[in-house]
């Protein structure tokens, strides 16, 4: 039991965001959508510096040329200019007109080239002629431009003029951490990416929400301790994996969150050992809500691959609406403030919370009067019950707790059996406990 539970509120017993928290993530969303970012560089820390305005992140720098895992952090990529100048004088491409016109990690090129050779160095998206697409060149030197069908499809032959002023410097990678202790060391893990330029959805809703969850549960009483961070994709959550074995092997469940602000129904994805506490609670709490689906482990995605690989095999797994790559405007110039409902990012921020509330309130416990009933009325536990737990669901979760606390059932399954719900079953656990009918498994 909480030392303060009658005085502050505790997730465990459900919480939802505070009054205003569209507003604020709305608009951290449109502040944020320009910002050039990738997986290194200012963008990323102006991102996460602005984020603090809902949450109090802290900013690591880890140096280039760091060892890390099978990888080493990479040299900072710094964007000057870049845009092609045709035949006629107009100029095209222009990453100041949009950041994702330009290839991540380009090499920088000053030259004159011809509209075929050009073209070899164009990314389009032909079955979507009006889309410009997002693509990247971590790890291989070159250089292009993405741009839509329509635009290439109406180039003139002859010369084209192409600048890009980029340079890669000594510096460092830049992720976010925010821990909020809890009674016990054991932790939850909520990590999403922060390196996606001029993305919407994709990138900035699952940052808005993170931070704004990490907010409210800051506020109230928990069990266990939280861990939030902000990571560039795949070398990010490699790194915080090789500078952190101490706080992984803490980790008793965990989500990655992305694409939280679109329309679509959740989407959550297991982790790859497929029945962790993090799957079941998903199967609880995500699985009812209206259209959503359940899937199973693969191992491509988002950053779950990295917590999910055989080494650190993390209960990790992952939370968004719309499934990525299944929509048109995925990782494209159609992922814009336009595409991001304000609205849904304050349900995936709830439903988020209802996750959190079902891990922090889940344990094992037995019946201290296994032995037929114990007679609930003497020690308070029958009667008026407030809170917003109905009273006829509390009493059948009294007696549900009761049977099935044998040291072998958790309350999360106490909860899918029963059919009430994680809330009532925890309150129910609670008072059970507080009686002196309940104990520790």
């Amino acid at each position: 039991m909480y030392g303060h539970g009658m005085v502050r509120r505790a997730l465990r017993h459900g919480l939802t965001v505070e009054d205003g928290a569209a507003d604020r993530m709305w608009a951290f969303v449109e502040d944020a959508y320009p910002w050039f970012r990738s997986i290194t560089g200012e963008g990323v820390r102006q991102t996460l510096q602005r984020a603090t305005e809902i949450a109090p992140i802290e900013q690591v720098e880890v140096p280039s040329g760091t060892p890390v895992l099978d990888w080493t952090v990479p040299q900072e990529w710094i964007v000057r200019e870049a845009h092609v100048v045709g035949p006629d004088g107009r100029r095209h491409f222009d990453v100041h007109d949009h950041n994702l016109h330009l290839v991540g990690y380009s090499t920088p090129f000053r030259g004159t080239v011809g509209l075929d050779e050009l073209r070899e160095h164009l990314h389009t998206l032909p079955e979507h002629p009006d889309l410009v697409p997002n693509r990247s060149s971590f790890y291989a030197p070159r250089w292009g431009f993405c741009a839509t069908q329509r635009e290439v499809d109406a180039l003139e032959p002859g010369d084209y003029e192409v600048v890009i002023d980029t340079e890669l410097v000594d510096g460092s990678l830049t992720y976010g951490e925010l821990v909020l202790p809890g009674e016990v060391a054991e932790e939850v893990l909520v990590s999403t990416h922060v390196d996606h330029p001029s993305l919407a959805n994709d990138n900035l809703s699952g940052i808005a929400v993170a931070a704004e969850v990490a907010r409210a549960i800051a506020g109230v009483d928990h069990r266990l301790t939280y861990r939030f961070v902000f990571v560039p994709s795949v070398i990010g959550a490699i790194t915080w994996l090789a500078r952190n074995p101490e706080a992984v092997a803490r980790v008793r469940a965990g989500l990655v969150i992305t694409g939280l602000g679109d329309t679509g129904a959740f989407t959550y994805k297991r982790s790859r050992r497929g029945s962790t506490l993090t799957d079941r609670v998903a199967e609880l709490v995500v699985a009812p809500t209206p259209g959503a689906t359940l899937i199973d482990w693969y191992p491509f995605g988002y950053d779950e691959r990295q917590y999910c690989s055989p080494g650190f095999d993390l209960p990790v797994g992952r939370l968004s609406r719309s499934l990525h790559g299944s929509f048109p405007e995925y990782h494209t110039s159609g992922d814009d403030l336009s595409f991001v409902d304000p609205d849904r990012m304050v349900a995936s921020a709830d439903l988020l919370l209802e996750v959190l509330a079902a891990l922090d309130g889940n344990g094992t416990h037995v019946n201290l009067r296994p032995h037929g009933e114990p007679r609930l009325g003497p020690h308070g536990l029958l009667g008026s019950l407030g809170g917003g737990v109905a009273q006829k669901d509390y009493e059948q979760a009294l007696f549900w707790v009761l049977s099935l606390s044998d040291g072998d059932h958790d309350l999360v399954e106490i909860a899918q059996r029963s059919g009430l719900g994680m809330t009532v079953i925890v309150e129910a656990a609670d008072r059970l406990t507080a009686a002196g009918l309940l104990g520790p498994a």
